[in-house]
């Protein structure tokens, strides 16, 4: 019997304001890494929505989607997993200090350019610089190329 291939799908979300960007540092099995506002896309559950749901559990931040930067297809290596990322980018809003972060997350920061790439081996993956880079290369679709057609 063939096995079906099937890879997880994530989303993930590239907010600026005053040129520091949004990021969350993480407790991970390799230790504490930053990424992105990021997370699984979950059953019933629209990929937009997801990415407004992952940046308000990690981040605290109410997220309105602007624009699609890229779909990425990502493995690590032959033996890893394969992630298809949606990663949006948008403004955020209305910060609620007293919510409790999803339990992996340690903090939230807000941070340069210069200031992540500094950090580039306590990234959780290639896709955090890389999405940054595709947003400042002005890289943007229309949410309209993300179509839900749940329960029809």
């Amino acid at each position: 019997m063939t096995q079906i291939w099937k890879p997880h799908v994530t989303v993930a979300a590239v907010i600026e304001q005053d040129g520091r960007f949004l990021m969350v540092e993480e407790s991970v099995e390799r230790g504490k890494l930053f990424n992105q506002p990021a997370g699984h896309l979950e059953g019933g559950e629209s990929i937009i929505d997801a990415a407004i749901r992952e940046v308000r559990e990690e981040t605290a931040w109410r997220f309105q989607p602007t624009a699609l930067v890229a779909v990425q297809l990502w493995r690590k290596n032959p033996e890893a997993p394969s992630f298809v990322r949606f990663c949006f980018t948008g403004e955020v809003h209305d910060h609620d200090a007293a919510q409790a972060l999803d339990l992996d997350i340690i903090a939230t920061h807000w941070l340069t350019l210069a200031q992540i790439r500094a950090r580039t081996t306590q990234l959780r993956s290639a896709l955090v610089l890389k999405s940054i880079e595709s947003y400042l290369n002005g890289d943007r679709y229309p949410l309209s190329v993300v179509q839900n057609f749940l329960d029809q």
